[in-house]
C-alpha cells in the first residue's frame, strides 16, 4: 500500500536532531536557524566558543528549540571523532549532519605550501569523511538520516590560486556519490550543496572590493546571495521533502554557472 505524504509536513523536522559544523556564523548559522525553525534541535560546532554561545543563545531565544554546542577544530581529524561523541552524548542522536566547516587559502600552483594544502584538505575533506564515518552507524540503526556536504561552485569551475580549495570541494561530490550508494539501503541520503557567491566572512576576507563587484556581475541575478537564501535548498535535502534525492549536488548560485 502506498503511503501518501501530507505536503504540509514535508519540511517538519520535529523530533529530529541536527549537527552543523561551522554553525556559529554565516551560512552555518543561517542553516542552523532554519533547522531550528522547522522543529529540530541543533548542535553546532566551530573553533570559537564565544561565537558559538552567542549563536546558540540567539537561535534558542528566537525559536525555543534546544541549541547546544562544542568547540572543535575541523583541521584536526581527531576533533571530528570527539565532536561526534560529544554531540551524541549531549543530544542522544543525530539525524541530520551538515558538513559546513571549511576554509580557503589561495596560492598559485607553483607556490602551494605543503602545510597549506594539508590544512585545507584536512578541513574541507578529510574531517568531513571522519565526522560522517562516526555519525553514520546510529543513522543506519534507525533507518533514517540526512547528510549534506557544503561544496562550492568552485568544484565545477575555478579561479586563480584556488588549487586546494577547488580540489577539496570537487572531492566532496565524489565522496557523496560513493556514500549515497553505501547508505541508500538504510534510508540515509547523502548530497552536496554547491553555493555560489554568498555574502559571508570567507569570500569577503579574501576578495577586494573590486573583485566583490565583479563576482556579483557573474551571476544571472547580478548580486551576491544572502545566507538565508541557502536555507530553503538545505531544508529540501534535510527533510522528508527530499527523501528521493541522493548522490546529488544542488547548485545554489544565482545563475553563476550559467555564464
Amino acid at each position: 500500500m502506498t503511503t501518501v505524504m501530507n505536503a504540509t509536513k514535508l519540511f517538519d523536522l520535529s523530533g529530529r536532531v541536527a549537527l552543523v559544523t561551522g554553525g556559529n556564523k554565516g551560512l552555518g548559522k543561517a542553516m542552523s536557524r532554519g533547522l531550528s525553525q522547522c522543529g529540530a534541535d541543533v548542535f553546532i560546532a566551530s573553533r570559537s566558543e564565544t561565537e558559538l554561545k552567542a549563536a546558540a543563545d540567539e537561535i534558542t531565544a528566537e525559536t525555543g528549540r534546544k541549541v547546544a554546542y562544542a568547540v572543535a577544530d575541523m583541521s584536526r581529524r581527531r576533533d571530528a571523532a570527539v565532536l561526534a561523541r560529544t554531540a551524541l552524548e549531549k543530544m542522544g542522536r543525530v539525524d541530520i549532519l551538515i558538513n559546513n566547516a571549511g576554509m580557503n587559502a589561495p596560492e598559485p600552483i607553483d607556490g602551494v605550501k605543503d602545510e597549506t594544502w594539508d590544512r585545507v584538505l584536512e578541513t574541507n575533506l578529510s574531517s568531513v569523511m571522519a565526522l560522517t564515518r562516526a555519525i553514520v552507524p546510529q543513522m543506519r540503526a534507525r533507518k533514517w538520516g540526512r547528510i549534506i556536504h557544503i561544496s562550492s561552485v568552485m568544484a565545477f569551475v575555478s579561479k586563480e590560486k584556488r588549487n586546494a580549495y577547488s580540489a577539496s570541494k570537487a572531492a566532496l561530490m565524489g565522496l557523496a556519490h560513493a556514500s549515497a550508494l553505501d547508505l541508500g539501503q538504510d534510508g540515509v541520503t547523502v548530497n552536496c550543496i554547491a553555493p555560489g557567491p554568498f555574502l559571508t566572512d570567507m569570500p569577503l576576507s579574501i576578495l577586494s572590493a573590486e573583485e566583490q563587484k565583479e563576482f556579483a556581475k557573474t551571476t544571472a541575478l547580478n548580486r551576491w546571495g544572502q545566507p538565508d537564501e541557502l536555507v530553503g535548498p538545505m531544508l529540501l535535502l534535510a527533510s522528508d521533502a527530499g527523501s528521493y534525492i541522493t548522490g546529488h549536488t544542488l547548485v545554489v548560485d544565482g545563475g553563476f554557472l550559467c555564464r
